[in-house]
């Protein structure tokens, strides 16, 4: 039977590449350049509008301080059992803060095609199970690093940047997110079949490491957060010379951080009743169109944001287009 339309617009013929791992599924649009044009363009006007103040304040000190019952930013952290309540709560109260935009970029991968709810709603929460065991390991062994050595890291640091230079966190701040930002970049190429998929052979022993290697990715956002409440716990682990209460504490931060996208996930699942499963499934090319652009826009805005608008703030580098509330 002849393809429709819409059919020929949105996907390529099946057996021309197969899918070689969980982002790529081998079925790609024709227009994949203007997939490509248009997420990098979104993830460009999203730093233009993007206010630190507005979500890390507005936002996350809010819901920090009526998770908690007292001011986060203002109450000092007292005890080990404290400090764990106020990772945890301060992982949630993260989300949306501008380094873990990124972690949307698993959404598509997760919404897979099932009959009943239950179904759909163990579809999600397996792919979140693998992004954990990616994540808890590095989230771990970061805290430990901290409670041993802490106090002499970059982001111990209070000094502010003077104009014109950078200080020692600023540049960790840079290169772990210029970094993580580049491998998202690749990854939403790979999933439109331009580059080659980085997991072509171990997924086919190991079919989950994409997801481990997402949750890697949302647990290196810690080595260069920039979040003030983030840097609050990191300063209370760093005095406490405690490993396992640093371990314990970066762990929760990071599971934190994935708690409200895994409820989004779940409500998708649940509440649609299986429409959108049905809508991905019925042209796979959707599934990586819709994992291409998520990661693509993450990653082009994760770049420019912590690397060259981060330059321009520091008048490093003579202008970036910034909204005036951002």
């Amino acid at each position: 039977m002849a393809l429709s339309g819409t059919d020929k617009i949105h996907q390529r013929p099946s057996t021309t590449i197969s899918g070689t791992s969980s982002f790529v599924n081998g079925h790609f649009p024709n227009r994949r350049w203007l997939v490509v044009a248009l997420s990098a363009l979104a993830g460009f006007m999203l730093t233009v509008v993007w206010s630190a103040h507005f979500v890390d304040s507005t936002i996350g000190d809010n819901v920090a301080n009526t998770l908690l019952g007292h001011n986060a930013k203002e109450t000092p952290i007292e005890g080990i059992l404290s400090g764990i309540a106020f990772a945890f709560v301060s992982g949630i109260a993260g989300t949306f803060t501008a380094c873990n935009i990124a972690a949307f970029g698993a959404v598509a991968p997760m919404l897979g095609a099932a009959e009943t709810r239950w179904a759909r709603l163990r579809g999600v929460l397996k792919p979140i199970g693998w992004l954990a065991v990616g994540i808890i390991p590095v989230s771990a062994l970061y805290g430990v690093l901290v409670g041993i050595v802490g106090t002499r890291m970059p982001q111990f640091a209070t000094a502010a940047s003077t104009p014109g230079t950078l200080n020692s966190r600023s540049i960790q701040t840079l290169i772990v997110f210029g970094v993580i930002g580049l491998v998202m970049i690749y990854m939403g190429l790979a999933a439109l079949g331009l580059v080659r998929d980085p997991f072509r052979r171990i997924a086919r022993r190991f079919p989950n490491a994409p997801m481990v290697f997402m949750g890697v990715l949302i647990a290196g956002f810690l080595i260069g957060r920039p979040f003030a409440l983030f840097r609050q716990m990191f300063r209370d682990a760093a005095e406490s010379h405690n490993p396992l209460y640093g371990a314990a504490a970066f762990t929760l931060q990071s599971v934190g951080n994935i708690v409200v996208m895994a409820l989004i996930f779940l409500a998708l699942a649940y509440f649609t009743g299986g429409r959108l499963q049905g809508w991905l499934s019925a042209n796979p090319a959707r599934v990586a169109a819709i994992t291409a652009a998520a990661l693509i826009v993450a990653g082009v805005f994760t770049f420019l944001y912590w690397d060259v608008r981060l330059l321009a703030r520091r008048e490093i580098i003579p202008w970036y287009p910034m909204a005036p509330w951002s």
